[in-house]
């Protein structure tokens, strides 16, 4: 367990304690994995937890990378705990219902969803959704790589984490849309002018290391446009030493690096010039909201008003950091 994580889970245990040392509500947050992303909403479902004077929250989930059966065994590791209600940012749709959301509906558990859906199939297992419009989000990063596109064909090679993530699929399919103009589901061969390299999309598991691997193989070895549909890269603690042969092209704009996310390490890598853009999102306001609507359910039983509650998103640019400009509400 990686020091982040073991202290965050600290936090947790204490923010609860400070209020009520018999807290009679239990929220654990579930991320898909132990990176910044999923440490700022749990500390949104903390702050939200500290105006509660009953309320506790907890974290949990893979700790080192997006691996859906760790991310079960933390579901299952809550519900022995006998927590009153989840907050889950799913890995693998299919393999959370079929494991442990089932269960977790006949133990009459509510759940909400953050950051990644379950598949529409599979909602009738959660109350709601509060997160980013991903298919928006990856319309967006899609749509900054356009301002970089030259006469002729222009090779892109996408990023994402696993075949099976909701959300990061609905990202992928938004790139393609904005790029081709087409339905997203079909790689971008041509239309408009954009061609995704044969080896991508890259897919990482969450595995930071590999992720950065990638991000320098598509660097060093092609003029592709690399655009990652999550932090990945950008989270490893090696990243800023290891782009450093690359900044001087991407600060001239030779090289291009479109990435989600603005995490702290993110806009560091930014500010020194190892990044041409982060698209951020709300993770902190994800888990602040989820929790309040899942904790007013389960004290009234008042359903979210909203089934799927959307969040926005923002710009932060190469040379502009500390500010992140074009911000939407």
């Amino acid at each position: 367990m990686n020091i982040l994580w073991s202290m965050l889970v600290c936090i947790g245990v204490v923010v609860g304690f400070c209020f009520d040392v018999a807290a009679q509500t239990k929220i654990a947050v579930i991320g898909k994995s132990g990176d910044e992303f999923y440490a700022q909403a749990f500390t949104g479902c903390a702050q939200f937890a500290a105006t509660q004077k009953d309320l506790e929250c907890f974290f949990d989930g893979p700790i080192d990378f997006q691996d859906p059966r760790q991310q079960v065994r933390a579901v299952q590791n809550m519900l022995d705990r006998k927590v009153d209600g989840l907050l889950i940012a799913a890995v693998d749709s299919k393999h959370l219902v079929e494991k442990v959301l089932k269960l977790a509906q006949l133990l009459d558990i509510p759940v909400m969803t953050f950051d990644s859906d379950l598949l529409p199939e599979h909602q009738e297992y959660r109350l709601a959704y509060v997160g980013t419009n991903n298919f928006d989000f990856g319309m967006a990063l899609g749509n900054y790589a356009k301002r970089y596109k030259k006469e002729g064909v222009n090779e892109i090679c996408i990023q994402s984490g696993s075949e099976t993530t909701p959300n990061l699929n609905e990202r992928v399919r938004g790139v393609r849309h904005a790029l081709s103009g087409g339905d997203g589901y079909s790689r971008v061969n041509g239309e408009n002018g954009w061609v995704e390299l044969d080896r991508c999309p890259f897919f990482t598991s969450g595995q930071n290391s590999r992720a950065l691997v990638q991000l320098k193989y598509v660097l060093s070895e092609t003029d592709a446009i690399f655009l990652a549909v999550a932090g990945f890269a950008q989270f490893s603690k090696d990243y800023i030493s290891e782009m450093m042969p690359f900044q001087k092209d991407i600060m001239s704009g030779k090289k291009v690096v479109i990435s989600a996310d603005a995490g702290t390490t993110q806009l560091e890598a930014l500010q020194q010039g190892l990044s041409t853009v982060n698209i951020g999102q709300q993770p902190f306001e994800m888990g602040r909201y989820a929790a309040q609507l899942l904790y007013q359910y389960i004290k009234t039983g008042q359903r979210p008003k909203h089934e799927m509650n959307y969040l926005g998103y923002y710009y932060c640019k190469l040379g502009q950091h500390p500010l992140c400009t074009e911000a939407r509400p």
